[in-house]
């Protein structure tokens, strides 16, 4: 069987799941009036950036109207031109009481009339180039072009199907579930900026490193009572394209950091009727049973309470063993090593194989009663 020590380190407390890769936005381009496709300006694939040009359509329509709106401003600024002459020919006819005061105040009446219809005009015009700038149809944000449905020469309006869709691929978004034990350190990493989340990539790609980093940047408002998990999202960096909406990852969230606490493989805990224990070498290689109780675990390591640091504990083999037995080390197995990562110094044993009596699960009866029957070295 084999033993090794208590070590005493830093742990961090890391909660492993399944996620799933979701693009931050989904675009679908539609146009906004009614016309045919002139040009298409972009590939399926393509990369686009923000404001970039993706159609033409046909606005010779449009066209025509804006000079027709500016015909009418013209002939509307020459009337209101007039206008103002005629008020001040008056104004100088009032000075010399030629005219009455009435007629000065229906000249300037004229004139704040014909202010208002070239402002008027001014207003048609900007609609009228806000309908022609539809023809013009640019990327509302950057990302991938999906499909392209239409061609040059096909008719398109704003109640058909969409022209392409537009996918945000960087950065990019992992959305995955939290149980709601989690649910306050999963809140304090998002309000503190701390939160890291890794995405392990189940096959490596061309380019880019298999695990990627990421932060969380949102914990959802409900726990589903279904479950009882909650939704939480992380967001990464994803310039090389390695994180592929709709994808799954395997997400490892670091929930918190214990500094200088007791690691124990999970392995080497027995979970009896009296509670959690764990199998310890004593004084004179005696094996007792040792209560603890687990703090935190994660993966194949668990943090407890209830052993010092260096202490040896039984790993393998511990259902042989029984309170009393003697554990005695063989040089034959002192080199092999058993302890898991960054364990204390590990040695091998095996335990004298008498008939010592125990109680239920390995944890009911103390060393006396083991004793009381002796232990037969190997």
């Amino acid at each position: 069987m084999t033993l090794l020590r208590a070590a005493a380190r830093d742990f961090s407390v890391a909660l492993e799941a399944s996620g799933t890769v979701a693009a931050l936005s989904s675009i679908d381009v539609k146009p906004q009036v009614s016309a045919q496709v002139l040009q298409v300006h972009v590939k399926e694939g393509q990369f686009v950036q923000r404001g970039q040009l993706l159609f033409t359509l046909d606005a010779r329509a449009d066209a025509a109207n804006l000079k027709k709106a500016e015909a009418q401003m013209q002939k509307d600024e020459a009337t209101l031109a007039d206008a103002r002459r005629q008020l001040a020919r008056n104004q100088d006819l009032l000075a010399k009481n030629f005219i009455s005061q009435g007629v000065v105040d229906t000249a300037q009446a004229n004139v704040e009339a014909q202010q208002a219809v070239v402002a008027a005009d001014v207003a048609a015009i900007d609609a009228v180039k806000v309908q022609l700038s539809f023809a013009r149809i640019s990327a509302a944000s950057g990302g991938r072009v999906g499909p392209i449905a239409v061609f040059a020469g096909s008719s398109v309006g704003p109640s058909g199907p969409a022209m392409l869709t537009i996918t945000q691929i960087d950065p990019v978004a992992v959305g995955f579930s939290l149980p709601q034990r989690n649910l306050p350190d999963a809140l304090k990493a998002l309000a503190s900026g701390t939160g890291v989340v890794s995405a392990v990539l189940p096959d490596s790609p061309a380019s880019g490193p298999a695990v990627r980093k990421g932060k969380l940047s949102f914990v959802d408002s409900a726990v589903d009572p279904s479950s009882g998990t909650v939704k939480v999202k992380a967001l990464f960096a994803n310039k090389d394209q390695g994180l592929w909406p709709g994808a799954y990852v395997t997400v490892k969230m670091e929930l918190q950091s214990l500094p200088e606490v007791i690691v124990v493989p999970q392995a080497a805990i027995v979970q009896g009727a009296r509670g959690t224990a764990v199998f310890v070498a004593g004084p004179g290689n005696v094996a007792a049973v040792r209560p603890i109780k687990i703090l935190a675990s994660a993966g194949t390591e668990a943090v407890v309470s209830g052993l010092k640091a260096g202490e040896r504990i039984v790993l393998d083999g511990r259902q042989n063993v029984r309170p009393g037995t003697v554990l005695i080390e063989r040089a034959a197995d002192a080199g092999r090593g058993a302890s898991g990562p960054r364990g204390g110094a590990p040695g091998a044993a095996s335990a004298a194989s008498g008939t010592a009596s125990s109680a239920a699960s390995g944890a009911a009866s103390g060393p006396a009663a083991a004793a009381s029957r002796g232990a037969r070295a190997s």
